[in-house]
């Protein structure tokens, strides 16, 4: 009985020790597994794709950047900014962000005062008495006196008609009529105005499986522009059309492609119905560059309604809007991780277009720029 027992004993010992073996393989190939693979986060593809690059560092005409941003300026940045845009061939920069009354009196001092010829800076609106009865009146008034100080434009941040509200919560529309004396003040001082309205489409749609910026949500899920808390995008997008057809002797610059850089058919209709409208380009490039054939053939038709803008400043990053505009490059990727796994090529324009999104329709629209730097 005594070795019946041992038997069993070392028998079951025997098993259990056959059974680990066998499955310690598994187990390791599992681990070893769990390792490797990357979360979509971390996911980015190395193409092994072959074809010839064209790295380019300086663009080929003196280019105006209509769209940019910096808020609070020193001379020594001012003085490391012009060496930068000297190295990139960026002729002038528009500093969209002057704010308003004596913040503006400041930046343009700090600026123009020192570089006269290579900076425009656009005025903002104070919000700050819009519930006050005469809020548009004296607004027009505030923004006469800016522009007399220096300012040659104006920005209109994408705050309005998303986010700004009155006092008894209302959301404040883009036409809505309290503005009209101020888009009126601009068609008299012959000054644009550059206009965010809304955010890409795909911002607003429901976050699933079929929302081609699902990644980007994800990492920035403040983006997101869900019904409960904010207004459709084409209820935006009627709204915004209403505001340029009250105003047809106010000339518009709609920021970002005016967010129809997915479909160029329909902001070719936008410019045959409001001849006061043009775009930049300013971070959107990506749209362009994924669609090469469309773009080319969008550029060309409507050349003399797009402008070259990069939002965010960087030095570095101008080179993919040199590549995309300038060269043939496949393939390539973007220069920032978002947009899904977006890769984008180039169109390369003809000279005469690229002169005019570059440069020369920037002239036409923005007062006091000289063109005596800009080739004919």
């Amino acid at each position: 009985m005594k070795s019946w027992r041992t038997f069993a004993f070392l028998s079951i010992i025997f098993v259990l020790v056959c059974g680990s073996l066998l499955l310690w393989p598994r187990e390791a190939m599992t681990q070893q597994q769990s390792q490797l693979s990357p979360t979509i986060e971390e996911y980015q593809p190395r193409s092994t794709l072959v074809v010839k690059e064209h790295k380019i560092e300086r663009a080929k005409f003196p280019f105006i950047d209509v769209h940019s941003h910096h808020w609070e300026v020193t001379p020594e940045y001012v003085d490391k900014l012009v060496k930068e845009m000297d190295s990139i061939n960026l002729q002038v920069l528009v500093n969209l962000s002057g704010g308003t009354g004596e913040h503006l009196k400041r930046t343009l001092t700090v600026m123009k005062g020192r570089y006269p010829d290579r900076f425009v800076v656009f005025a903002n609106m104070s919000f700050d008495d819009l519930n006050t009865p005469g809020f548009g009146k004296r607004q027009a008034e505030r923004l006469e006196q800016d522009v007399k100080n220096g300012a040659q434009g104006l920005k209109i941040f994408k705050n309005f008609g998303m986010d700004l509200k009155y006092a008894n919560g209302e959301r404040v529309h883009v036409d809505d009529p309290e503005f009209d004396p101020v888009f009126e003040k601009c068609a008299e001082l012959r000054i644009p105005v550059l206009i965010h309205v809304a955010e890409p489409s795909a911002f607003f749609d429901p976050w699933d499986k079929y929302n081609e910026r699902w990644l980007e949500l994800k990492e920035f899920p403040g983006r997101a522009r869900p019904p409960a808390k904010y207004p459709p995008f084409e209820t935006l997008m009627a709204e915004r059309n209403h505001l340029f057809a009250k105003h047809l002797r106010t000339n518009f610059i709609a920021a970002h492609l005016g967010f129809h850089g997915n479909d160029l058919e329909r902001l070719g209709k936008l410019f045959d119905t409001y001849p006061n409208v043009s775009v930049d380009i300013a971070a959107v490039l990506a749209e362009l560059g994924r669609q090469p054939y469309s773009a080319h053939d969008f550029l060309i038709k409507y050349q003399d309604r797009v402008l070259m803008g990069k939002d965010i400043y960087d030095v570095n990053e101008y080179k993919w809007y040199f590549r995309v505009l300038e060269t043939r490059d496949e393939y390539f990727e973007y220069y920032r991780k978002r947009h899904a796994f977006w890769r984008i090529y180039g169109f390369q324009v003809p000279d005469e277009v690229l002169k005019k999104v570059y440069y020369k329709n920037a002239l036409k629209l923005v007062p006091g720029i000289s063109a005596k730097t800009f080739p004919e």
